[in-house]
């Protein structure tokens, strides 16, 4: 069943919680760097400062392919706090990748060309994952709706062991943390300026930055799913996961994208594939 009241309140609430974390995120790693860092509230200052500026696009296009990431994230989002179909909202997720891809492209900039291309190596990446998930959680709840697998009487995670450990292994690729940044980076360490969205400015990366904080409450959302039986869980399970990819994020250089694709597809045939298959057959016997 659709609930309205999620998308509502997922619409209102997860630009401010997204910006939070983000804050959140920027003074652990200040801390795990040795430095004192901004305030929590400071991606809230840059982004009001993104939406003053001159509204100034390299090509018009990119306006309509921004928005259309924009939206379709939002409806990703939405989508899935209200219930809806999970392939649903998986491929909304992908189509709405596909627009900031375009967008990358629309600029006549090597450094932006190439930050694309990498963006949809990191699709092809975490795809397969993240289509595994929803076919695992299928196959324990018999249902793809979010209303279903959410109402499940038990701990999804403890039938799907593998299936969490490979999504975990490619939120990295989501969460854009190292080692698997290889298409933009919200730190000063890309090798090729901010890839992906090198040619955005303005009005336009602050819908940028604002659509990546939907994307990580969503992401996190996920992550809840698999304990949505014991919801102190679930939350214990949202902190200790993204303090891990924190961990991650400050302990390992950025590998080269052919390792990237190479190990999320092992992970995702290793733990995903082969816990699904264990599931089925134990099913059949």
């Amino acid at each position: 069943m659709i609930s309205l009241t999620g998308a509502v309140v997922f619409i209102l609430l997860a630009p401010v919680i997204g910006g939070l974390i983000a804050g959140i995120d920027r003074k652990i790693t200040a801390h795990m760097q040795g430095r004192v860092g901004p305030s929590i509230l400071q991606p809230f200052y840059d982004v009001g400062k993104l939406f003053e500026k001159e509204d100034a696009v390299v090509n018009e296009t990119q306006r309509f392919y921004v928005l259309s990431y924009f939206i379709f994230a939002i409806f990703t989002g939405a989508l899935f706090f209200a219930g809806g179909n999970l392939l649903l909202v998986i491929f909304a997720l992908t189509l709405a990748e596909v627009f900031l891809v375009l967008g990358a492209y629309a600029a006549n900039s090597p450094y932006s060309h190439i930050g694309a291309e990498r963006e949809l190596i990191q699709i092809m990446a975490y795809e397969p994952m993240f289509l595994l998930a929803a076919v695992g959680m299928y196959v324990v709840t018999k249902s793809f709706n979010m209303s279903d697998i959410a109402g499940f009487p038990g701990l999804i995670v403890l039938l799907l062991p593998g299936v969490f450990l490979g999504f975990i292994y490619v939120l990295t690729i989501k969460l854009r943390k190292s080692p698997f940044d290889i298409s933009t980076s919200h730190h000063a360490h890309q090798e090729i300026v901010k890839g992906v969205m090198t040619e955005f400015s303005g009005p336009a990366l602050g819908f940028i930055e604002v659509t990546h904080w939907y994307e990580v409450v969503f992401l996190l959302g996920f992550v809840y799913l698999f304990f949505a039986a014991s919801p102190v869980l679930g939350i214990i399970a949202i902190i200790i996961v993204y303090l891990l990819e924190l961990a991650i994020d400050n302990t390992n250089a950025r590998v080269k994208w052919q390792l990237a694709v190479k190990s999320s597809w092992a992970v995702a045939l290793i733990l995903g594939a082969l816990n699904i298959a264990a599931l089925y057959f134990i099913g059949r016997v």
